[in-house]
């Protein structure tokens, strides 16, 4: 069986690697689906989709995932909601489950006839990409939230600076 996992992964954390190998424990085969793929540079979305997709593969690798058993596939918004899962499908391959904790998202799955299961949470308050951000924008120990190789390429990338220069000019 082949499921689908959708998040920004702005950027992806301990929690969602969590809650990957969770999900591939019970599938033979997972989609990651990159969501809001056209969105970088703000204060939301700090990175690109190439630098998201860098960093998924050296997280999953990492945490000694097999890259044959998984797919990373960005999708770009769609224009709304109501058409938002045929767009999913369009750049994935097809899947059986959604697996989801996200309400919206959910609740779109299930219009469209795709089962959806939820997903353990880990530890949800400390592994979130938003703190992640807030974190690095305090000044806080936001490492131990992500993979070793994740940090590893936020410094390469000088990403913690990067998102201190978006909040001095997001308004």
């Amino acid at each position: 069986m082949r499921a689908l996992y959708v998040g920004r992964f702005q950027p992806i954390h301990r929690g969602h690697i969590n809650a990957i190998k969770h999900i591939m424990g019970k599938v033979d085969e997972l989609v990651i689906i990159i969501g809001s793929a056209q969105h970088s540079h703000s204060l939301d979305n700090p990175f690109t989709t190439g630098e998201r997709i860098v960093m998924i593969r050296a997280a999953l690798n990492e945490a000694k995932l097999n890259p044959a058993k998984y797919y990373l596939i960005p999708v770009p918004d769609a224009p709304m909601h109501a058409v938002w899962v045929a767009k999913v499908k369009a750049y994935s391959p097809p899947f059986e489950v959604a697996y989801t904790n996200e309400p919206l998202t959910s609740r779109l799955f299930k219009e469209s006839e795709i089962r959806v299961e939820k997903i353990p949470f880990f530890d949800r308050e400390k592994y979130s990409a938003t703190e992640v951000r807030r974190r690095m924008l305090a000044g806080e120990n936001w490492r131990e939230l992500l993979p070793k190789s994740v940090v590893k390429i936020v410094g390469s990338i000088d990403g913690v600076e990067r998102l201190r220069e978006l909040a001095r000019t997001d308004h």
